[in-house]
């Protein structure tokens, strides 16, 4: 094993985790925090010379092999660090937000008694996303993919003295497994139909044999698309699309650096990499291309609805990030996987700088996270207030066709002339769900920011009543001393996070600036083909839109601010009746997603359980099996034991009964015979 930056990128991290995790008793808090630190601030400072590389140099793709992973019967494995344009991003996007979220974990969990094991996990996390993005086979993918379930799942589930976390972590467990299922048998498959798992292999024997057919007797369907399906059912599972995204809001019980850990840039958009890795697949599949097209959109349009009316700060930036996931999907689907790409590095500076952002204000209103309990924060807040303002410019992609605007604006404006521009199944389709989620997030955004920034505060009225319950069990994750000595003061004017909180947050401010106009020459446009280099598929399609598409996504985001400046700046009135409303229950309930869920499979589960249960085993199998012959047997005894009474005359009784019996028989069974 040869260890080469490349490597140590890769590997330092999970060093890092293991020592943090193994030896915290021994080493304290703050070397642990120090060392998972560094290391994911080394594998971020040898990730950046190559992503430069390939932006700005000649960017040379490269694979090194380590060792053998698996060699069984043919099916063999190598566990590799595979670099080229795809993983280069990828890289760069893990180890930024990883970072930040590392450093602003030093301040947000200061007062947590279980720091050590926290930053173990997100090491171990940040590990997991590295092997994922640098596989060369379907295999080490995998090991990668369920690597950062098991990591969310502890992570989710971090607080675990909170019935709350305890059953998010779970939720989000059983959902990825749905999903991982479907991931797995299309690796299988891909292994069945090409006798590899190793990507370029597949690829070419896939491109080789395009109508190779897969199924069980008469039903037969192309081999490439039953695959391409299979791969992205566990895409849906991961990225939290539609059907399979009702892990994400509930994984908002975990601290607040893991939902910008898990949900700006790393877990969530591992489904993305996936399909965008396997384009040359997807390209082959017009029909499962379809299928993400469609998935994509749907969710993308959906999450932006129920975003609308969500209460909880971090409920509506996880909606949020459903919904520009959704984004991500169909352009993949649509044939875009570099304006999906790009989307996703964008989406991670001003997701993440959102995410965290939230945290300085739920730290700042002494862990309120209720939206209708804030107000006026934007006074005593002034710092957190001016980056959260650049990200709601950057997620509401605001810009000016022609002269530029905020990363956002980059990145999805592509995706919808994409969508607008594709033949391919699903791409109109797409092109209005794209705008109208366009509409819907520009005003859930503002409505989040004046609801917290602006007006007056307006306090919990209640929470002196939780506040003994919750003081050590909060959002925050507290357990000190002070929070059994007195109730938190929530009434409180809110005061400006720490430094150690705050330059994170600048660092992805710049980003949600920046990252658009620096890079989209490379992602998109004339440097394009250069910069990809073949990672992915690039399509040359449409460039000259009506200026009616061009215009169409500033359009809807400037009415969805100026709907959100009347409804919740100078008719608050109106917002209120809103809310009592039944279409906004119906959003605020998700659409009835979990109640639905709950009822089919939860409740369904346990009606078929109880009946194969207490029917089929213990009346059928039980009743008719070994306790019926047991009671059947415990009946004719107690017949018999009545007939062992003791007394002659009642056994000279039978006798005489059984001699009649038998003497009758006999004459009748003559008479039968003619005799």
């Amino acid at each position: 094993m040869q260890f080469s930056p490349e490597v140590l990128i890769v590997l330092g991290p999970l060093f890092a985790a293991a020592f943090a995790g193994l030896l915290q008793r021994y080493i304290g808090d703050k070397i642990a925090m120090a060392v998972t630190t560094g290391s994911v601030g080394l594998s971020l400072a040898l990730s950046l010379p190559i992503f430069a590389d390939f932006v700005w140099g000649e960017g040379h793709a490269r694979l090194i092999e380590l060792f053998t992973f698996i060699d069984v019967g043919g099916f063999t494995s190598t566990w590799s660090v595979r670099i080229d344009a795809l993983s280069a991003v990828m890289l760069v996007v893990v180890n930024t937000v990883s970072f930040l979220v590392h450093v602003y974990s030093i301040g947000y969990m200061a007062e947590d008694p279980h720091k050590a094991r926290f930053f173990s996990y997100l090491s171990f996390f940040t590990f997991s996303m590295l092997a994922l993005v640098t596989a060369n086979d379907f295999l080490q993918l995998f090991f990668g993919w369920e690597g950062v379930g098991v990591a969310s799942y502890l992570l989710i589930g971090f607080w675990f003295h909170k019935r709350s976390a305890n059953d998010a972590a779970i939720k989000a467990f059983i959902t990825n497994r749905v999903g991982d299922f479907g991931f797995a048998l299309g690796v299988m498959a891909a292994f069945f139909c090409y006798g590899s798992i190793q990507f370029n292999e597949v690829f070419h024997a896939a491109a080789a044999n395009p109508d190779l057919m897969l199924g069980v007797g008469a039903v037969q369907f192309r081999a490439v698309e039953v695959i391409c399906v299979l791969l992205f059912i566990g895409a849906m599972g991961k990225s939290a699309q539609f059907f399979l995204h009702v892990w994400l809001p509930d994984a908002m019980e975990g601290p607040t650096p893991v939902s910008a850990l898990i949900h700006a840039a790393t877990m969530v958009t591992a489904g993305v990499f996936m399909v965008s890795r396997c384009g040359e697949l997807y390209h082959l599949a017009p029909l499962a291309s379809g299928f993400v097209t469609v998935v994509g959109a749907t969710t993308a349009l959906f999450a932006a609805t129920v975003g609308l009316a969500q209460n909880d700060i971090k409920r509506v930036v996880a909606y949020s990030t459903c919904s520009q996931l959704g984004y991500m999907f169909f352009a993949a689907g649509v044939g875009a996987y570099n304006a999906a790409m790009f989307h996703l590095f964008t989406h991670a500076f001003f997701k993440a700088l959102l995410f965290l952002g939230a945290g300085s204000v739920i730290t700042g209103l002494h862990h309120e996270q209720d939206m209708r309990y804030m107000g006026g924060v934007r006074k005593s807040m002034p710092i957190t207030w001016a980056l959260m303002t650049i990200g709601t410019l950057a997620l509401i992609g605001f810009g000016i066709p022609g002269l530029g605007g905020f990363a956002g604006f980059y990145s999805k404006d592509a995706i919808i002339e994409a969508a607008y521009g594709s033949h391919g199944i699903g791409g109109q389709f797409a092109f209005w769900c794209g705008v109208t989620a366009a509409l819907l997030t520009s005003f859930y955004s503002w409505r989040l920011a004046f609801m917290i920034f602006e007006g007056m505060y307006r306090g919990n009225p209640n929470a002196h009543h939780d506040d003994h319950a919750h003081a050590a069990h909060d959002d925050h994750g507290l357990g000190h001393d002070d929070a059994h000595a007195k109730p938190a003061d929530r009434s409180a004017p809110a005061h400006e996070s720490p430094w150690v909180m705050l330059v994170p947050l600048m660092v992805l401010a710049a980003g949600a600036i920046a990252a658009g106009f620096l890079f989209a020459p490379y992602f998109l446009g004339e440097h394009a083909e250069a910069f990809w280099d073949h990672a992915v598929p690039l399509t040359h399609g449409e460039h000259d839109f009506p200026a009616w598409v061009i215009w169409a996504p500033l359009t809807v985001t400037v009415t969805g601010f100026l709907l959100a400046v009347v409804f919740y700046l100078f008719n608050t009135g109106a917002a209120k009746a809103m809310a009592r409303g039944p279409v906004w229950a119906f959003l605020y309930n998700k659409w009835y997603f979990d109640e639905l869920y709950d009822f089919i499979f939860v409740k369904g589960s346990r009606a078929i359980g109880d009946l194969f249960w207490k029917v089929g085993d213990q009346k059928i199998i039980d009743g008719l099996g070994p306790d019926g012959v047991a009671t059947t047997s415990r009946v004719v005894s107690r017949g018999l034991k009545k007939v062992q009474s003791g007394f002659v005359y009642h056994y000279s009784f039978i006798m005489l009964i059984a001699a009649v019996a038998f003497g009758a028989y006999a004459i009748f069974a003559g008479i039968g015979d003619g005799r």
